[in-house]
């Protein structure tokens, strides 16, 4: 059985990425052991500077939410809605293959099609199991989201995000939907922090 302390020690010895936006930083733990495939992909995007001058552009709350759906809370960034131009998809690593969930905190892969996830990510502030593979996912496909880490410091600064103005003004037209950040929260930097860099 995997103690607290067993946790809390793996936990530390995964790297770390710090977002820096400009409402403030978010830390997450990127967890390489459950997730190495999707972790990798975002160490390369973040050390490449892909995620520079990004931001978090879409944010899905209760009042914005699709209507007769359970709705999920969460905050979505990157380089940009439709991803970075050219580059390749991963494979998907699915919740069944890591044991990681969408809990509140946890950070995941957008994607469109299974093996589609490039550089869009998101944030929980909710926990919400139907972002998870299985038959009772959100996605038809049943594959679910790729869950990689989870927030250790700047929740306060995600639910701040989380509760932009947002519109239908800046939605794609083939994603109609008012959850759109009116205006996005810029993401300066991603750095990666190996176990003798990490915050405390």
């Amino acid at each position: 059985m995997l103690t607290a302390l067993t946790a809390a020690a793996l936990l530390i010895s995964q790297p770390q990425a710090v977002i820096e936006t400009s409402e403030g930083r978010i830390v997450v733990a990127l967890n390489e052991t459950a997730a190495p495939v999707t972790v990798a992909n975002f160490i390369a995007h973040a050390e490449a500077g892909n995620f520079d001058d990004g931001s978090f552009y879409r944010t899905v709350r209760d009042d914005n939410e699709r209507e007769g759906i359970a709705p999920m809370n969460l905050i979505q960034g990157g380089h940009s809605f439709d991803g970075l131009a050219g580059a390749e998809g991963i494979a998907h690593e699915s919740t069944l293959e890591t044991g990681l969930t969408h809990d509140r905190g946890a950070i995941s892969m957008a994607r469109d099609g299974v093996g589609t996830a490039t550089t869009e990510f998101f944030i929980m502030v909710n926990d919400y199991p139907g972002l998870d593979a299985g038959p009772d996912g959100r996605n038809p496909d049943e594959a679910g989201y790729a869950v990689f880490g989870a927030v250790t410091e700047g929740m306060d600064v995600v639910e701040r995000i989380w509760m932009s103005p947002a519109s239908l003004e800046r939605a794609p037209a083939d994603f109609p939907y008012p959850q759109f950040i009116s205006e996005p929260i810029r993401i300066e930097t991603v750095r990666i922090l190996d176990e003798t860099q990490q915050t405390d």
